[in-house]
């Protein structure tokens, strides 16, 4: 436990010093690089290494293209090279049928576009909400889909621990309570509604969001809460499903005590994509 707290104590001070570089491109960089090495992390847990290490050498690229191009010239690339990709992949199916597992190369692939999906979604916050015209409102929402993912996390342990009975998904992770689900529930709506008054108070002598918190805000926001965090099961569950079938314990090894970069954000793979388009449609409408 003490080296899971020193770990979550280092981490959030390294996300501060991103955060404080949230209008360069080195906030871009930093995420590009988290998303290449989560990949990485799928690609050693599929069972690859050396003899296929064309198949993460084109993801690197790609990757790349994906998070760093804002031109609308350079956004025309994606198309084009998404269909070279996909068949590359192809011909690496039939040229090497013998060698390389079908449900490898595609547990590879749709992996690392959740990865992908999920890491463009905060820069995507960035870009929609440009800081000339919205201050740290993208900040504010980036932070909130960590308070979703993380704050239900923690309190969906300690609920689990207190009042777990009844297994939510006793064979994928054996652990999970269903009223460890629901203390999860209220533990991200909970953060998010902690932030946000934070925010709100910072806001009154300093021109930090752009947003002026209304009661209906703090309605979508509970709600928005509570949705995030069944996402943020789901996404915990599906990385656990696929550590079972694969056969290892952690993704990686780079946070002591965490495991790896999947293991510390497996539950914001599928809530940085909900939060951002939420944002889109409901927050800039009341």
């Amino acid at each position: 436990m003490k080296t899971r707290v020193i770990t979550a104590v280092v981490g959030l001070a390294l996300l501060a010093v991103v955060l404080a570089f949230f209008n360069t491109v080195l906030f871009d960089l930093v995420l590009s690089a988290v998303c290449l090495i989560a990949i990485h992390e799928v690609f050693s847990a599929m069972g690859f290494g050396k003899k296929q290490w064309y198949l993460y050498a084109v993801a690197v690229p790609y990757t790349l293209l994906i998070m760093l191009t804002t031109t609308q010239a350079a956004r025309g690339l994606v198309l084009p090279v998404s269909f070279l990709l996909v068949l590359f992949l192809n011909i690496c199916q039939i040229s090497r049928v013998q060698s390389l597992e079908y449900g490898k190369l595609t547990g590879y692939v749709y992996f690392s576009g959740v990865i992908i999906f999920c890491f463009y979604s905060l820069i995507h916050l960035k870009r929609m909400l440009p800081f000339e015209v919205y201050q740290y409102d993208a900040v504010y929402f980036i932070l909130l889909i960590l308070c979703f993912a993380w704050g239900g996390d923690t309190a969906a342990y300690f609920a689990g621990r207190a009042f777990g009975r009844h297994k939510l998904a006793p064979v994928v992770s054996p652990h999970k309570t269903v009223e460890g689900a629901v203390g999860g529930v209220l533990g991200s709506i909970l953060a998010g509604v902690l932030l946000t008054a934070a925010y709100t108070v910072l806001s009154s002598g300093y021109e930090v969001i752009s947003i002026t918190m209304r009661p209906q805000h703090y309605l979508v926001l509970m709600f928005m809460g509570a949705i995030a965090s069944i996402l943020g099961i789901l996404g915990d569950l599906f990385a656990s499903a696929v550590k079972r079938q694969v056969g290892i314990k952690d993704y990686g090894t780079i946070f002591p005590g965490h495991g790896g970069i999947l293991d510390r954000f497996d539950s914001v793979m599928f809530i940085a994509p909900f939060v951002a388009i939420a944002v889109r449609y409901s927050f800039y409408l009341l």
